[in-house]
């Protein structure tokens, strides 16, 4: 609300300037608003005084103080907006933190539908998931989230796991699997036994994590308040200098005048401000100033794995035709079958289709097995596609060549295709793996070059599937296999060891970590939501060799700041040494004051542009 008062008071008094009737009365308009509204800013840094907080604060404080006793109520009016105005600034970027919390807990199932008995066809209830006993039996039907951690104990069906491992390759579980709450049942209908209440199950964790995380972060010593920590008591020693020197009070104003902290409390914001402007127009969303000065000090990279340095969603890696067959024919096929089914790697298979351009004929008498594949006619011919058993079974004769073809180094996830042919039957399988972005070499080579000496790789896949990838990037420090808690426990050891930690991620599961780094930035193009709304930085692009661009353009700022704080303030201090010896009377300390400030906006302004994208340079 200050803000605004003050901002309507600075135009009301203009317009009655420019008004030569009323032009005498508008020093009175500024002057009582300055009064009025600079008293909160005052109180309140006096508050932060007896607490011990000793900041930029306490320099704007003087400078409104010194604008009432030399009634320069204008000068005093841009000062309480730029203070009140920072403030609030500060108080939207606290919420938008805690926002995250918000959105995992809206995310979190609510209903559980608990067996009647232990026949399913006698039917369930609908119950809170918070009232879900250990033992009881819940009906988890497609589409839904698991509501508690569990034990399948009848049912076979595919998991969408990535919400919290990370995994984008469905995972397949049957009687005897345990699951997560958390994960989203894809396929067909299951039974699971609790075996933990909703409150203490993992997506609950999960919550928790990020709520501590926030909590125990300290906060920050902004840039400005560190100048401010020497720059107030030499201003305060040079009045007293001048008053016991030569007991005039104007030589004291003028001390004042010529220190009064536009440079401290305007280098800073501006020149964040237009790095965070320069931020966006790279589709990098800076929440706030503090988290750009902190990426401009970070100097360990954290990286999660899928989604992050890979696509984060299977794709064909592999189509081979069995016994020299046409593998294009055996794509057609496939994704003739799998035009019509939402699946995931349905999907992919079409993805792959249009990447070669094939022609794919109609489909006739598609049926879907659950949790085993589709099978249907192609141009009047049987067609199987899915696991090893549906496509065995639809063709006995396809079954021995096809036990013949071992899993082999493909790894990843495979479907089985089987069709008739004029000749007989072929068959062969299609690969699915998630593929490595682009580029990411150079990338983490920049990425050292702008100071981050030190590279991890943390994620939930499997171990066996992050090696491949930390390998083929020079990274030497790889774990997988982790929990959300384990990542945050990762990145507080290294933060233990005086690293100053950035973390990348792009799904729930790396929520926590986020929040608990130094900075965290994420990948939102596939809709990041609650990683996005935990992380101080966001990468609209799906690119993330845009971190490197985030850390040079924070880097830049803060040098920027940096640069014109200490001219700023160098040039304030000289001219309060002349001003002490009484050379500069108070009024001309105001004018000179005014040209250093303009200066330094001037010279911070810089941040806004600069050089390329790709410089490592953060000047």
């Amino acid at each position: 609300m200050i803000p605004l008062l003050v901002v309507v008071a600075l135009a009301v008094g203009g317009v009655m300037h420019l008004t030569p009737a009323l032009d005498a009365w508008a020093p009175t308009v500024w002057m009582t608003a300055l009064v009025l509204l600079g008293a909160p800013v005052v109180w309140g840094t006096l508050r932060g005084m007896l607490r011990g907080d000793f900041a930029a604060d306490v320099v704007a404080m003087l400078a409104i103080v010194v604008a009432v006793a030399l009634r320069q109520p204008f000068a005093g009016l841009v000062i309480v907006l730029m203070q009140t105005g920072g403030e609030l600034l500060d108080a939207y970027a606290e919420g938008r933190a805690s926002d995250a919390v918000r959105e995992l807990e809206a995310a979190a199932p609510r209903v559980a539908h608990r067996l009647r008995s232990a026949d399913a066809s006698d039917g369930v209830d609908d119950i809170a998931a918070d009232q879900v006993a250990i033992g009881d039996r819940l009906l988890v039907r497609p589409g839904e989230m698991v509501p508690c951690d569990g034990e399948v104990v009848d049912g076979s069906s595919s998991l969408d796991t990535s919400r919290i491992t990370g995994e984008p390759l469905p995972e397949r579980v049957g009687p005897g699997a345990h699951v997560r709450s958390g994960v989203v049942n894809t396929s067909s209908p299951l039974v699971v036994r609790a075996t933990a209440l909703a409150k203490e199950s993992l997506y609950a964790r999960i919550v928790e994590l990020v709520r501590s995380a926030q909590g125990e972060k300290s906060p920050i010593q902004r840039l400005a308040d560190r100048w401010a920590v020497w720059f107030t008591p030499v201003t305060l020693a040079a009045c007293a200098i001048a008053w016991f020197v030569s007991g005039d009070a104007d030589r004291v104003l003028a001390v004042l005048v010529v220190a009064t902290p536009c440079p401290l409390i305007l280098a800073t914001p501006v020149a964040v401000i237009g790095g965070i402007n320069r931020a966006a127009r790279r589709q990098i969303i800076v929440r706030n100033g503090a988290a750009l000065e902190l990426l401009a000090r970070v100097d360990t990279g954290v990286f999660d794995k899928t989604g992050t340095l890979t696509h984060g969603r299977p794709a064909v890696t592999r189509v081979q035709s069995l016994e020299g067959g046409d593998d294009d024919a055996l794509l057609r096929h496939a994704a003739a079958l799998e035009m019509g089914s939402g699946h995931l790697l349905a999907r992919s298979v079409m993805d792959e289709a249009n990447a070669r351009a094939l022609d794919l004929p109609p489909a006739a008498g598609i049926v879907e097995h659950a949790g085993r594949g589709v099978t249907g006619t192609v141009g009047g011919r049987r067609v199987a596609v899915g696991n090893r058993a549906l496509v065995g079974t639809e063709f006995p004769a396809a079954a021995a060549r096809l036990d013949a073809h071992a899993p082999g180094a493909d790894g990843g996830l495979r479907a089985y295709v089987a069709y008739e042919t004029a000749g007989g039957v072929a068959c062969g399988v299609i690969t699915f793996g998630d593929r490595m972005r682009a580029d990411l070499s150079p990338f983490f080579t920049r990425l050292r070059a702008l100071g981050l000496s030190r590279t991890v790789l943390l994620s939930g896949d499997h171990a066996e599937n992050v090696r491949p990838v930390a390998e083929s990037l020079g990274i030497t420090e790889a774990r997988g296999d982790l929990l959300p808690d384990e990542k945050v426990h990762a990145v507080k050891a290294l933060e233990a060891e005086g690293r100053r930690v950035l973390m990348v991620g792009d799904g729930t599961n790396d929520a926590p970590a986020l929040s608990a780094a130094t900075v965290g930035i994420a990948l939102a193009a596939h809709g990041g939501g609650i990683s996005a709304e935990a992380a101080g930085i966001v990468l609209l692009a799906d690119d993330v060799t845009r971190v490197a661009d985030a850390v040079a353009i924070g880097q830049r700022a803060v040098h920027i700041a940096r640069q014109s704080i200490a001219w700023g303030l160098g040039l304030s201090g000289a001219a309060m040494v002349v001003a002490a010896f009484g050379y500069i009377p108070p009024t001309a300390g105001a004018l000179i004051q005014e040209a250093i400030d303009v200066a330094v906006i001037l010279n911070a302004l810089r941040a806004a542009s600069g050089p390329r994208a790709g410089s490592a340079s953060p000047a």
